[in-house]
């Protein structure tokens, strides 16, 4: 990349794309001015990553080519509305709050300046996010490909239109929470079953990374290879029809439902 990156509140999500942007080459830390609000945070991202920082964000975001807003959904707007005057219409920024609409972000900034929203997830942390972008009104086909670069660095990216992006947060943004849920329950179902926590751990954690890769890989749909698994009158089929008669699927998609729909709550609360 040429010109300068600002992360408007570097925490975890913000650092962990810094992380993946530096080890890629695509930028190089005098590049990068980093902003939080405590400054023993601000000292440790300047020793571990040799970037700019400040606690200013109007100084941070009036000299970026790129502005990365991370900041708390809830803290959003009001921060980037106190600082409006600093951006400007030769700017791409980049949302990665989430239910944070592009044009309640538009709002908040004088001029008709590009906003591309992101729905990401935690496995950012470690380069395996699963990401989507939209364009605000003002983005352009640049604006895009500058966050789908930021965001391919770090795991897979597509575009889809911001309407669906409450289901996106749902599904994609909190699933990780769904897997850890049933990585948990699946472990503590080992312990009962006489082996250590440990051993369990480890033979839950492979049998996800595995499936995961089978399913991203192979190309096969879901039902194929769980009929791989599944031996006529085996102990998979018994496990399978307890699963169903629990309503196990059922649950999922309701739980989903609902993520979605308290995602639009917290859209409107906005």
């Amino acid at each position: 990349m040429e010109g300068t990156l600002a992360i408007v509140g570097t925490g975890r999500i913000g650092e962990a794309l810094l992380r993946g942007l530096l080890r890629s080459s695509w930028i190089r830390p005098e590049q990068v001015v980093c902003t939080t609000r405590r400054q023993e945070r601000l000292d440790v991202l300047a020793a571990e990553h040799g970037v700019r920082v400040t606690t200013d964000n109007r100084e941070a975001i009036r000299s970026a080519d790129v502005v990365l807003i991370a900041l708390k959904p809830q803290v959003l707007l009001r921060t980037i509305a106190e600082v409006g005057d600093a951006f400007h219409p030769g700017q791409t920024v980049i949302s990665v709050a989430a239910g944070t609409t592009t044009a309640a972000i538009q709002e908040a900034i004088p001029g008709e300046v590009p906003v591309v929203r992101v729905m990401t997830n935690t496995p950012v942390q470690v380069d395996e996010a699963m990401s989507v972008v939209s364009a605000g009104t003002h983005a352009a086909e640049r604006d895009l490909k500058v966050a789908e670069d930021i965001l391919g660095h770090v795991g897979t990216v597509i575009r889809m239109g911001e309407e669906h992006l409450d289901a996106v947060t749902a599904l994609s943004g909190s699933g990780p929470a769904y897997f850890f849920l049933l990585a948990e329950a699946m472990i503590d179902a080992g312990i009962l079953l006489g082996l250590p926590r440990d051993v369990s751990t480890e033979l839950i954690v492979q049998t996800m990374v595995g499936s995961a890769k089978m399913l991203r890989d192979t190309g096969k749909h879901p039902v194929e290879l769980r009929e791989m698994v599944t031996s006529p009158g085996g102990t998979t089929i018994s496990a399978i029809r307890e699963l169903e008669r629990s309503r196990v699927r059922a649950a999922f998609l309701d739980a989903i439902e609902a993520a979605k729909l308290r995602g639009e709550e917290l859209s409107r609360e906005r």
